[in-house]
């Protein structure tokens, strides 16, 4: 039996979220359904974090296990010849080992990285539909920036956390949060062990009320410590949220792809 790991992108504005669902229509249905015709037989998959409806990823990882012995760029390839034009598989790397040093898409997991795209302009742009927010109102940086400050570290998150989360926990240790303008264009980057449902959109939702003027940044510091969903902004528009990137031991050694949005923001 060999564990193969697979980087997978898409476009999720076409798709019910990643997880797999009795009416079908998620990329967990369409994904293992290319790798049923793939393989000739079923194949489970496990993936590195769950997306909603919507939330779109530059880098998924995934894991399977299977007897099928194939090189791995049959497994992009091949997998890729029955996935539709919004999914593909980037890469795929073999990490078998024995059953103590096992590779889990999950739990192997050491970081997971989102990209947040707004577009910041009076007038909408059909062309971002679906690929970036929006908000017509003049948004700063700098203010965003002095509020993402308090965000850093070990906290309980729970102010920033949907009512239908399932995680065990609220407590998560954010490690980076850049903000970067790029003309009409602002690109909110936020690295952390995990995250708790909603809590990125809900976390850009309070700094735009941060950066059009309606909240000095110590706000994001009593938001914090409030521990009160109610209390906090709502929850923002699902359609500039990216999975950006999954972070693992070097040892596993991954073939993952860096990919700045500010490069197509």
């Amino acid at each position: 039996m060999r564990r193969i790991a697979l980087g997978v992108q898409y476009d999720g504005g076409l798709w019910h979220g990643w997880q797999t669902q009795p009416t079908g229509g998620t990329v967990q249905d369409v994904l293992e359904a290319a790798l049923k015709r793939f393989a000739l037989t079923k194949l489970a998959t496990t993936c590195a974090g769950r997306t909603d409806a919507g939330v779109h990823a530059l880098e998924q990882v995934v894991h399977l296990d299977t007897e099928l012995d194939r090189e791995m760029f049959s497994w992009v390839r091949g997998v890729n010849a029955f996935l539709p034009p919004s999914i593909a598989v980037r890469w795929a790397c073999d990490v078998t080992r024995n059953l103590s040093d096992q590779f889990h898409a999950r739990f192997s997991a050491t970081a997971r990285t989102y990209h947040y795209v707004l577009y910041n302009h009076p007038v909408r742009s059909p062309l971002l539909a679906g690929k970036a927010g929006w908000v017509f109102r003049p948004v700063r940086v700098e203010p965003m920036r002095e509020a993402a400050n308090y965000l850093l570290g070990t906290h309980d998150f729970s102010a920033f956390r949907a009512a239908e989360c399932q995680a065990k926990s609220p407590v998560k240790t954010m490690q980076s949060i850049s903000i970067e303008r790029n003309g009409n264009s602002i690109v909110f980057t936020l690295t952390a062990n995990a995250f708790l449902h909603h809590m990125v959109r809900n976390i850009v939702g309070a700094l735009i009320v941060v950066g059009n003027g309606n909240q000095p940044p110590q706000w994001m510091r009593e938001t914090l410590d409030g521990r009160d969903r109610s209390r906090a902004a709502p929850t923002f528009m699902p359609d500039g949220l990216y999975l950006a990137k999954i972070a693992y031991d070097p040892k596993w050694n991954l073939p993952q792809e860096a990919i700045n949005p500010l490069s197509w923001a």
